[in-house]
């Protein structure tokens, strides 16, 4: 906090400061603790009526009385990451974006309009894909199904090129033709995340509707960690791999986006040798891009657990990224995925910043299972 020569606090934060990050004291709303003051570090995203918005890295919004400010200042973008590898938010969020390809994409400016879906018959039957030719939408297309938000969202690094109402509408006609909700992709808690993007869209009615961390560790370790379990690599998904996957009644537009990216791998811990025609005991998915290999679809037999598997099949997968030159690995974890995020940790990866799926007011909701 700032103070004065004479030990007083002081505020050296003004309306002209929004867009940055900055470290703000104030008076706490409430007598139920004994503090008297609380802080509040993060991006200063609007300061509008007497009331300021401060974005924290997480993504939440605090609202803050102009009145009730005791002291703040400008502070520097959060710090680097003291182990791990370096990475800025563009560099992860144009890997994680090619981690996962849309059947459909356009520009919109430096946005990516992304889309995944297949066309399902008003009459209820099968999805089918268009017919050569035929465009992906149109008076023959009934309801639609998109394959994870990933991957039927829009990629908002960057500048669309239009001023934001103009992109909004644009989003939402684009996504509209193909029956798919709008959806945007944002990030928080890194230097060139897009927190006032945040604060514009839910000002607009936006619902912010998953949020998730991207996480970043070095390969090596992952890749150091015993071998003994049986690990099956191949370049496709097979029939065994998708019995254990957690999304049932996977269509051929979610097998494209699954074995979508640079170089795909998937690994499979086969089943237990007594059970005939059981599903592996765990599976994971990785896709290596460049210096970077990005881990998804771990998941592990609930009977199963607690036995190192999806060690063992990060470990496989890291070690195979590795002879093709990869030495960094990130990985999207859920908040409220307790187990996962304790198993990355061990493993020696940490957040590097958060992202947001937002969603059109009024549409209904996408994907189910949370995917993010």
């Amino acid at each position: 906090m700032e103070i004065s020569a004479a030990g007083h606090f002081t505020v050296r934060v003004t309306a002209a400061d929004v867009g940055k990050r900055v470290s703000v004291r104030r008076l706490r709303d409430t007598e139920a603790s004994e503090e008297k003051f609380t802080d509040t570090v993060g991006v200063l995203t609007s300061w509008d009526d007497g009331v300021l918005l401060i974005t924290q890295r997480n993504g939440e919004s605090v609202r803050i009385p102009e009145s009730a400010l005791v002291a703040g200042k400008v502070v520097p973008a959060a710090p680097a990451r003291r182990r791990g590898p370096s990475a800025t938010h563009s560099e992860l969020a144009h890997v994680a974006s090619r981690a996962w390809r849309p059947v459909e994409s356009e520009r919109l400016g430096e946005w990516e309009l992304r889309a995944a879906v297949e066309k399902v018959p008003r009459d209820g039957g099968p999805p089918r894909r268009s017919a050569p030719g035929e465009r992906p939408w149109g008076a023959v297309a009934g309801r639609r199904a998109g394959f994870t938000r990933r991957a039927n969202s829009v990629s908002a690094a960057g500048d669309p090129g239009l001023p934001l109402d103009e992109a909004l509408a644009a989003v939402r006609r684009w996504y509209g033709e193909r029956g798919l909700p709008a959806y945007i992709q944002t990030a928080t808690g890194a230097e060139g995340t897009q927190e006032l993007l945040c604060a514009e869209l839910e000002r607009r009615g936006w619902v912010r509707e998953v949020s998730a961390e991207l996480w970043i560790g070095a390969l090596a370790p992952v890749a150091d960690r015993a071998e003994g379990t049986e690990v099956v690599l191949a370049r496709e998904a097979d029939e065994a791999w998708l019995a254990r996957y957690q999304r049932k009644g996977v269509s051929e537009v979610a097998l494209k986006v699954l074995g979508s990216g640079p170089s795909v791998w998937f690994a499979t811990v086969p089943p237990d040798p007594r059970e005939d025609g059981g599903a592996p005991l765990a599976i994971g998915r990785c896709v290596v891009d460049g210096r970077w290999a990005g881990f998804a679809a771990v998941e592990v037999d609930p009977a199963a657990r607690r036995r190192g598997l999806a060690t063992a099949v990060m470990a496989a997968l890291a070690r195979r990224a590795m002879e093709e030159g990869a030495s960094a690995a990130w990985l999207q974890v859920e908040t409220d995925n307790e187990a996962a995020r304790a198993l990355y940790a061990g493993l020696g990866f940490s957040a590097h910043h958060a992202y947001h799926h937002y969603r059109a007011p009024e549409d209904p909701a996408g994907p189910p299972h949370g995917s993010c």
